[in-house]
């Protein structure tokens, strides 16, 4: 997959489901927590940036907005990248713009500066990492991806419960601009998970082979060369899977009321009349569930007999979510909020753990650079769209059940969608009669043996098989001119033993005969 050297082998090796994937696994936690978590943790400073520019906390928000549109609609830009030079070279190159974009804000002298600075460049070297460690990940990973996929997950929980904190005391201590320019640098650690992802390289014999290959290949010519197809750097083609499509539609309405709870929760606890820091111990509580959510989620989700419906698990995930906003819509104390913000996180965890995994499991690994690409572009339209309308529907409203209405019931539309979709459209059927089954299971598994023992010397073998049938069909000809004569000699001796009666008869008779007695020739 690619056009990168460093990745083109990669395709061909097994995945070591451990070793130096563990390492990349880290690296992947790393990432994903700054990807999803640094949009918001920048809301920290906006109180400070407003005073500094005299702006509302809508221009503030789209700070935030800039950077989460940058992470996923960027999404084909990174595959193309990905494709033509690998993995380990685009995440070092987006560590550098991350961090260049936060250093950059810390010089700004306008709201628009910080746009283009945290929202664009920022963003953009968040997407550039987000993306390649998502690839990576599934190349080190098969039996044990699911595992992998909610470790790596657990990342956004744990950054988002550090990152926040952080900020605040970094604002306290050195204001924006100091706060800024030290999470520049931190963002600078970006690169250093982009040093762990090593492409795959395949073993020494399979090393060996391929440079015998490749001398043979030379000697045959330039022009099979120039007839090879060139390497895609945005397989288009996965549209044509049902498999994508579905997923996509359902995760483009997903996207639309999973993160509006989140936003809203603790402006919904003010509005009871709590407190700040209680309203904000809400967020604190959903994060901390969520952090063992995820892991738990995708121990589940690596189980023998749950893996193969893993598109099942993850509509029940979103179906899950999708209720709990519509009954936490109806919460009226504190003590209720508590409750929805615990099965929230248990949800949105186990959300988080599938999403990925799912659409690895649908499209496989050699189409994921591609197909993630994709759906991260229509996610970023869901993404712009979803937050402010809840908004707009908070203002004409003025009580936040609508709001949590409405998010849940996008929720619950996405997973019914996905359900049903895949059980009409993606169910295998056999196509064989039932009485049958066991006839193509035992030609199946001829077939696989005979594949199995597959040796350089197949024509060969090919050959022999075909003398010892033509042998075969000479010695059955053979037989049956045999049983043929057997049936000609079996007749004729019984045919010669009743002429010679005859004779004897009309011989030892010559008065009945009369003339014909004495000339027997002319009787016969």
């Amino acid at each position: 997959m690619g056009g990168a050297a460093v990745d083109v082998g990669a395709g061909g090796v097994k995945a070591p489901d451990g070793g130096w994937g563990w390492a990349v696994l880290s690296g992947c936690f790393v990432i994903t927590g700054f990807s999803y978590a640094f949009p918001k943790a920048v809301s920290v400073f906006f109180k400070e940036l407003i005073r500094e520019f005299g702006v509302g906390y809508s221009d503030t928000a789209w700070i935030s907005s800039i950077l989460l549109a940058m992470l996923y609609g960027t999404g084909p830009l990174c595959s193309v990248l990905v494709n033509r030079f690998g993995c380990r070279p685009v995440m070092m190159v987006g560590g550098l713009f991350a961090s260049l974009g936060m250093i950059l804000a810390s010089f700004s002298t306008s709201i628009i500066h910080i746009y283009l600075s945290t929202g664009v460049i920022t963003g953009l070297g968040l997407a550039l990492n987000f993306q390649p460690s998502l690839i990576m990940l599934n190349r080190y990973f098969s039996e044990k991806r699911p595992l992998a996929n909610g470790l790596s997950a657990a990342g956004s929980p744990v950054a988002l419960c550090c990152l926040s904190p952080l900020g605040q005391v970094l604002q306290y201590q050195y204001g924006w601009r100091g706060g800024f320019l030290i999470l520049g640098g931190l963002l600078l650690n970006c690169c250093v998970c982009g040093a762990l992802m090593k492409p795959l390289v395949p073993p020494k014999n399979l090393k060996n082979k391929d440079l015998e290959q490749d001398k043979e290949e030379e000697k045959e010519g330039a022009e099979e060369k120039t007839n090879k197809p060139k390497a895609k750097l945005l397989d288009v083609s996965v549209v044509n899977d049902r498999g994508f499509v579905i997923y996509t539609v359902a995760a483009s309405i997903m996207v639309l009321g999973l993160f509006v709870p989140p936003v809203f929760v603790v402006s919904y606890a003010k509005e009871m009349g709590n407190e700040d820091t209680k309203s904000a111990l809400l967020l604190t509580i959903l994060g901390f569930i969520d952090i063992f959510a995820r892991p738990t989620c995708g121990v589940i989700a690596g189980l023998k007999w749950v893996r193969p419906r893993c598109v099942y698990l993850f509509s029940f995930a979103m179906l899950f979510n999708g209720i709990t906003d519509l009954v936490g819509s109806q919460a009226d104390s504190y003590t209720s909020l508590v409750v929805f913000c615990i099965f929230f996180g248990v949800s949105y965890g186990m959300v988080g753990a599938l999403q990925f995994e799912v659409l690895m499991a649908v499209v496989g690994t050699e189409k994921f650079s591609s197909a993630i690409g994709l759906v991260l572009l229509m996610e970023a339209i869901a993404v712009l769209v979803g937050p402010p309308s809840a908004g707009r529907l908070l203002d004409a409203t003025k009580n936040y059940m609508y709001v949590f209405l409405l998010a849940g019931s996008e929720v619950v539309l996405s997973a019914v969608v996905l359900a049903t979709c895949t059980f009409l459209f993606i169910k295998n059927k056999p196509s064989v009669p039932a009485d049958k089954l066991e006839n193509v299971e035992v030609t199946d598994s001829a077939k696989a043996d005979v594949c199995s023992k597959t040796t350089e010397g197949n024509d060969e073998e090919e050959k022999g098989a075909k003398e010892e049938q033509e042998k075969e069909m000479v010695k059955d000809l053979k037989e049956e001119e045999e049983k043929d004569k057997e049936k000609v000699d079996e007749v004729r001796p019984e045919s010669v033993t009743v002429d010679s009666q005859e004779v004897e008869r009309f011989l030892k008779e010559p008065q009945q005969n009369g003339d014909a007695a004495t000339n027997p020739e002319t009787s016969l």
